[in-house]
């Protein structure tokens, strides 16, 4: 495929990644293999993150370029079926744990392994690499892991670690208090109120759970950020997924969420936005008179992608 078949966004998000992985290559040693560079790539709900980034993996590994692209989706590191029921079981109470998606349905364990050996696979006695894959279809859509996903080979150029809370950092205390007496950025109280839709408490569990993630960010080398305009931060979340579940139900027959069942799915997504996106490019913060607060390592490698209502490109920025 040639560049020019790909959309201005994909352009931006591949001709960062080739600068990176110029950077990348040149501090290596001349007589070592280079490790694969990896990216993170976060945008919320409905942005088209997946879509961009498949785009993204086909349009670096066409020539001129030839290179070996692989993805890792933070969805395919979601514990099994068993152990979100555990986690659900044991928090009756928090909304936030009652399924997939916030941190602490995640399997660290697993992630952290996957990309230790992603990191070593370009060396001259690394083995394959199995990607897993989560089944979101299974137990009526709770969804569970499957033994089998990709099996990667080296040699590989590029990681892509993508997710809506790649680069989402833990906060303070009062931090999470202070942002929850706030209204949510960009919606009305009659869309979305924070202090009747979660307790602090309940964000503090996630923030708690979050501080486990922060190895997985540290293999990162470059990060894409694709977000709304500052102007519809979060309102913009709710129009994109809403058009992504009408697009999907037109082509397949009307099968799929209702636009309050999207409302819903969408509502439970807002708190990490607001208590922890910022990490991506604040990175954690422990609060008043601690000396915890740590930049991302990112910075100064990352590329802001703003997209409009339909995913227009409206802006392209390094930070």
């Amino acid at each position: 495929m040639s560049g020019e078949t790909h959309p201005p966004a994909v352009q931006h998000m591949a001709q960062h990644v080739l600068n990176q992985l110029q950077e990348h290559r040149s501090r290596c040693p001349p007589s070592l293999r280079p490790t694969p560079l990896f990216v993170g790539v976060q945008g919320p709900q409905g942005s088209g993150k997946t879509f961009l980034t498949s785009r993204l993996r086909a349009h670096l590994s066409s020539p001129p370029h030839t290179l070996s692209v692989t993805v890792l989706s933070i969805d395919d590191l979601y514990l099994p079926h068993s152990g979100l029921q555990s986690l659900a079981e044991s928090h009756p109470y928090n909304i936030l744990f009652q399924g997939r998606g916030q941190p602490g349905t995640h399997d660290v364990p697993l992630g952290t392994s996957v990309l230790k050996n992603l990191k070593k696979i370009n060396d001259v006695d690394a083995g394959t690499v199995e990607i897993p894959f989560f089944d979101k279809s299974l137990f009526n859509g709770k969804g569970d892991r499957v033994s089998h996903g990709e099996t990667v080979k080296g040699p590989v150029d590029v990681v892509v670690l993508e997710g809506w809370c790649v680069g989402f950092f833990p906060t303070s205390k009062e931090l999470v208090e202070e942002r929850w007496k706030e209204p949510a950025p960009t919606l009305e109280p009659d869309i979305f109120d924070m202090k009747t839709f979660v307790s602090v408490d309940h964000v503090l569990a996630v923030n708690e759970r979050l501080k486990r993630y922060v190895e997985w960010w540290n293999a990162l080398d470059a990060f894409i950020q694709i977000k709304g305009p500052s102007s519809a931060q979060l309102s913009i979340i709710y129009k994109w997924r809403l058009q992504q579940e009408h697009n999907m139900k037109a082509k397949n027959g009307g099968k799929g969420m209702t636009d309050d069942q999207v409302k819903t799915f969408v509502d439970r997504y807002i708190p990490g936005y607001v208590f922890f996106g910022d990490g991506v490019t604040k990175g954690s913060s422990g609060g008043k008179g601690t000396e915890t607060e740590r930049l991302p390592s990112w910075i100064g490698k990352g590329l802001s992608v703003t997209i409009g209502n339909d995913r227009e490109l409206l802006n392209a920025s390094n930070f």
